[in-house]
C-alpha cells in the first residue's frame, strides 16, 4: 500500500531566497578579495616599475657603434651623446635615432638595447662617388646628389672624377639639380664595369643636362658623349685618336654625340674641322658648345681646405 505525501510547496519557496542571499554574498566576498589582490599587484606592479626606472644598474653607461668608416668613433658617439645616463628601459631610441640621421654622411642607422646598460648603435655611411665643384670649393656627393662633405685631406683617398655643373641653376648654393646629378649617375654606372676606362675619367661636366663633357687625363680635348652610350663613344674616340690627332694638331673639343660622324673644334677656330676617315662629317650640323677648362682637373681630387 502506497502513501503519498503532500509537499508543501510553499514552505520551499520560503526558503530559496535566504540560499540565494548568502549565494551572493559568498560571491561579493570572493570578488572583493579579488580586487583587493589586483590593487595589491597593480600597486605592487608601479612600485617595482619606478624603483626600476631609477635603479643605477639600468642606467646607460655604454655605447657600441658599428658600421662606421669614414666617421669616427667618437663623431658618432657626439651624435648620440644624449643616451647617456638614460635609463634604458625608458629611453626613446627613435628620438636618438633622428638625432644620428642629422649626420649627412648617414644613409642610415639602428639603436638596440643590450640589458643591463649597453645600448648598441649601428650605422650604414654613404658612399661618396664624385667631388663636385661648387664655386670653387669641392665637396663629396653619393649616386643620389647628397652633399656630404667639404672635401679636404681627410678624405685623400678617394680617387673621385670632378664634377661641375651639377649646381640649380642661378643658385650659388651647394643645391645639387636631379637632373643633372642623374646624367652623372647613369654615366659612372656605365662605366663601372670597365674600371680601366672609368680610371681615366679626369672632369665631367652636365652643365648641359643633356651631354656630358668629359675630360680624360692624358687629353686636353673636350668630349662630348650625349646622354648615353659613354662606353661605346669613349671606345670609339680610343681607336679615332690617332687620326684625329695627325689631322688636328690642337683639338679643343670631339662632339661623338652624332654617330657615326665625328666633330672637332680646334683651338681658336670656331668652325669645326673634319676628321675621322671614313666617318664623313658635315660642318653645319651638331657642332658641340665649347666648355671652359677648368683647373685641378684631375683623377686624384687635390685636398682642399
Amino acid at each position: 500500500m502506497s502513501v503519498h505525501m503532500h509537499t508543501d510547496r510553499r514552505f520551499r519557496r520560503a526558503r530559496r531566497p535566504a540560499r540565494r542571499t548568502r549565494g551572493a554574498a559568498r560571491r561579493w566576498l570572493r570578488m572583493a578579495r579579488r580586487c583587493c589582490l589586483i590593487g595589491a599587484l597593480v600597486v605592487g606592479g608601479y612600485q617595482a616599475v619606478a624603483r626600476l626606472l631609477v635603479a643605477p644598474f639600468l642606467v646607460v653607461d655604454h655605447i657600441i657603434v658599428r658600421g662606421n668608416d669614414q666617421l669616427s668613433e667618437s663623431e658618432v658617439l657626439a651624435l648620440v651623446s644624449g643616451l647617456l645616463g638614460e635609463n634604458i628601459l625608458a629611453v626613446d631610441l627613435e628620438t636618438h635615432r633622428q638625432h644620428l640621421m642629422a649626420s649627412p654622411w648617414l644613409r642610415d642607422g639602428t639603436l638596440r638595447r643590450i640589458l643591463p646598460s649597453t645600448v648598441e648603435v649601428r650605422v650604414t655611411e654613404r658612399r661618396p662617388i664624385a667631388a663636385a665643384r661648387f664655386a670653387d670649393q669641392l665637396y663629396l656627393v653619393d649616386e643620389r646628389g647628397t652633399v656630404i662633405d667639404r672635401h679636404g685631406p681627410r678624405f685623400a683617398e678617394f680617387d673621385l672624377p670632378i664634377i661641375d655643373g651639377l649646381a640649380v641653376p642661378d643658385t650659388g648654393a651647394t643645391v645639387v639639380d636631379p637632373g643633372r646629378m642623374a646624367l652623372v649617375t647613369r654615366l659612372l654606372e656605365q662605366l663601372a664595369p670597365h674600371p680601366e676606362v672609368l680610371d681615366l675619367i679626369s672632369q665631367i661636366d652636365v652643365s648641359d643636362p643633356y651631354d656630358a663633357v668629359v675630360l680624360l687625363n692624358d687629353d686636353p680635348a673636350l668630349l662630348h658623349l650625349g646622354g648615353d652610350r659613354f662606353f661605346e663613344r669613349l671606345r670609339f674616340y680610343a681607336e679615332l685618336r690617332p687620326a684625329l690627332r695627325s689631322r688636328v694638331a690642337d683639338i679643343d673639343y670631339v662632339d661623338l654625340r652624332f654617330d657615326p660622324r665625328v666633330y672637332v673644334g680646334p683651338v681658336g677656330h670656331p668652325a669645326p674641322a673634319s676628321a675621322g676617315v671614313p666617318h664623313s662629317v658635315d660642318p653645319g650640323v651638331g657642332r658641340g658648345a665649347v666648355v671652359s677648362r677648368v683647373s685641378n682637373s684631375r683623377t686624384h681630387v687635390p685636398a682642399s681646405h
